[in-house]
C-alpha cells in the first residue's frame, strides 16, 4: 500500500533529507587519495548525531555502519573499510538519516582525484538521468514513465541499468512501496498523485547489468568488475509536479 503524505509530513521528510544533503557537502571536504572510507563513516556519524538526528542505515536490516561506501565495482551497500582511496576511484556513498521520525536518504558519486573521462561521462549521465527520472514525477504519469525515461536515457549511452535494485517509497520507513525500478515501460504502473514521497535513484553499469552478492553478504558488485555509478535524490509530489526535498548544493556549489 502507498502512503501517502501531508504537506507537514513532507516537510519533515525534507528537514532529514537536507540533513543527509549537507552530511554528503560534509564529506566531500574528506574525499581523495589516502582516505579511510572507515573515517568517512565516523565523520557521518558524528557530523548527523551533531544535529540531533540518528543515522538511518546504522542498525537497519542490522547493517553494521551509518554509510554504504560502494567504491569501483561494487554497485551498493559496500561496508565502509580501512583500504585507502585511490587516485582515480569513483566513491558511491549511500546515507540515510531519522529525525522526527522521518527518514531521508540519497546518495552521490564523487571522483577521488583525477579519474578517466570515461568514468567522468559514467558519473554525468547517470546523475542526468536521475533529474531526467525526476521531471517525469507528474500527476497523469505512471511509475513506469519515470523508469522508461532513465532507462532509455542511460541505455542510449551503451551503459546498464541493474535490475535487482530500485527506488522506492520513503517515510516513516525506509523502504516503502512504490518500487521505483530504473527500467520499465511507459503507462505502466501506479499512477502518480499528489502526496507521493519517493526516492529515485539509477543504479547505472559501465558495462553489462548483472551483478552479483560479495563474500561479506552485503556488498553487491558487477560481473565484469566494471564501475558502477549511483545518484539518488529524495522527490515529492506537491500541485501536481515533482519537489526535489534533496539537494546536492552542499556538494558542488559550497
Amino acid at each position: 500500500m502507498i502512503i501517502y503524505k501531508s504537506i507537514e509530513e513532507i516537510k519533515l521528510i525534507k528537514e532529514s533529507a537536507q540533513l543527509v544533503s549537507k552530511t554528503l557537502g560534509e564529506l566531500k571536504n574528506h574525499i581523495e587519495p589516502g582516505a579511510i572510507p572507515l573515517s568517512l563513516d565516523k565523520i557521518a556519524e558524528t557530523y548527523i548525531r551533531d544535529h540531533n538526528a540518528e543515522p538511518g542505515f546504522l542498525g537497519l536490516y542490522d547493517f553494521p555502519n551509518t554509510l554504504c561506501i560502494s567504491i569501483n565495482e561494487e554497485v551498493v551497500h559496500g561496508i565502509p573499510s580501512k583500504k585507502p582511496l585511490q587516485n582515480g576511484d569513483i566513491i558511491s556513498i549511500d546515507c540515510g538519516v531519522l529525525k522526527n521520525n522521518f527518514y531521508g536518504d540519497h546518495a552521490y558519486t564523487f571522483p577521488v582525484g583525477e579519474i578517466k573521462d570515461e568514468l567522468k561521462q559514467l558519473l554525468e549521465v547517470t546523475k542526468e538521468a536521475l533529474y531526467r527520472g525526476i521531471n517525469k514525477l507528474n500527476v497523469g504519469n505512471r511509475i513506469g514513465d519515470v523508469s522508461h525515461q532513465i532507462q532509455s536515457f542511460t541505455e542510449s549511452f551503451g551503459y546498464s541499468v541493474v535490475r535487482e535494485l530500485v527506488g522506492h517509497g520513503l517515510g516513516e520507513t525506509m523502504h516503502e512501496e512504490p518500487d521505483i525500478p530504473n527500467f520499465g515501460e511507459k503507462n505502466t504502473g501506479p499512477k502518480i498523485k499528489n502526496g507521493l514521497v519517493v526516492a529515485i535513484e539509477p543504479i547505472i553499469n559501465l558495462g553489462l547489468k548483472d551483478v552479483e552478492q560479495g563474500s561479506d553478504g552485503w556488498t553487491v558488485i558487477t560481473k565484469d568488475r566494471k564501475p558502477s555509478a549511483h545518484f539518488e535524490h529524495n522527490v515529492a509530489v506537491v500541485k501536481n509536479k515533482p519537489e526535489i526535498l534533496s539537494t546536492f548544493d552542499f556538494i558542488e556549489n559550497p
